[in-house]
């Protein structure tokens, strides 16, 4: 019997793939460049070619980087659960859309093959109201104008690979060409870096992450902003690359820092407003027991690491220096008073085991 969990990860102009059976990944590949050329004009027709690649699944599990204020936790994909996805595109409109045509993709070559939708946000629903609300006015809040959080299926994944107990007070850095930090207790979210969208929080590819609104006002009422230009601004035309002015890839801006001022700026505000995130989300805690590094850059970087670690002596953060440059598990000394961790990002691994749990395939 196939038992086989296909998971599509869309990107705004990429998907990403895998197949597992079990937790076996038997096929993964990606499609790039999707709208940039005739052959993969939009998210369906790579869908299209991804499933003429691999044999008929049991099951399709898909990341959806936006629940909404409704959905939060994994469901399978019905009539009405894509019409409410429908609905909640105005929390999402730069992701939502193509992870719909995703969806309807699979469901015009596959008619009712079994789809399951797992929520960025879903992790996040164990915010406290002191660190979800806003303070805005309540008919703002109540039309779910709150805090949601993202990058949660790469943080659930950390949690049930090392288990709550063994992260106790957690901090987990998810940095990549997108960058969140979650503080974690009892292995559930308790506050998160991101915010109704996720453009907030730390400095990232192209994100400006934080960033005084008052600055939007001004460009609205003084510069002639509109939506789109502004939303231009904070998650295309930021970041790293404004910074740099070159570049938002952090391995090209490290390689460029020794004859670049621009270049060495931009690593050092990431890491300083790394560093800063920490402190807050340690504070948040009462302390941390454990740091963990995931995503891209965390995984593979470290400079990075030992940049924002540099700042964090005071709550007991420390690296082991050969650990470190080897991306070794542990990274932190031998009895440190804070365990340093690197744990690789698989959120395709985490899109499965929701697919299954879900479904009830065991």
């Amino acid at each position: 019997m196939n038992d086989e969990i296909l998971t599509l990860n869309v990107g705004s102009s990429s998907l990403k793939y895998a197949l597992f059976r079990g937790e076996e990944v038997v096929d993964h590949g990606s499609v790039d460049a999707i709208g940039s050329g005739a052959s993969v004009p939009d998210h369906a027709a790579a869908v299209g070619r991804v499933l003429d690649a691999v044999a008929r699944p049991a099951a399709v599990g898909h990341r959806l980087v936006h629940g909404g204020p409704h959905h939060l936790l994994p469901v399978r994909i019905d009539a009405e659960v894509l019409a409410s996805l429908k609905r909640a595109i105005p929390f999402a409109p730069l992701h939502l859309p193509s992870e719909i045509s995703a969806i309807t993709a699979v469901g015009d070559r596959f008619g009712d093959l079994p789809q399951v939708g797992c929520f960025d946000t879903s992790f996040h629903r164990t915010l406290p109201d002191v660190a979800k609300r806003f303070a805005i006015p309540a008919p703002l809040a109540d039309s779910g104008i709150h805090r949601y959080g993202f990058h949660g299926l790469s943080y659930e994944l950390v949690v049930e690979s090392l288990g709550a107990s063994t992260l106790k007070r957690a901090v987990l850095a998810h940095l990549g060409n997108g960058a969140s930090m979650c503080a974690v207790r009892d292995g559930r979210s308790i506050d998160t870096t991101m915010g109704f969208t996720p453009t907030a929080g730390l400095v990232m590819g192209t994100r400006c992450g934080d960033l005084d609104p008052g600055i939007l006002v001004h460009l609205v009422a003084e510069r002639g902003y509109d939506a789109e230009r502004l939303e231009r601004l904070v998650n295309h035309e930021s970041g790293l690359l404004a910074l740099s002015g070159t570049t938002s890839d952090m391995q090209k801006l490290l390689a460029l820092r020794p004859s670049d001022a621009r270049a060495t700026l931009a690593v050092d505000v990431f890491c300083y407003q790394a560093t800063k995130w920490v402190g807050a989300l340690a504070a948040a805690l009462g302390g941390v027991d454990t740091l963990v590094f995931t995503g891209g850059i965390g995984q593979r970087s470290p400079v990075v690491r030992r940049a924002i670690c540099e700042g964090l002596g005071h709550l007991g953060i420390a690296l082991d220096d050969a650990a470190n440059d080897g991306n070794e598990p542990v990274v932190s000394p031998r009895g440190a008073a804070c365990t340093v961790r690197v744990v690789a990002a698989d959120e395709e691994r985490m899109i499965a085991r929701h697919t299954r749990r879900v479904l009830g395939m065991g």
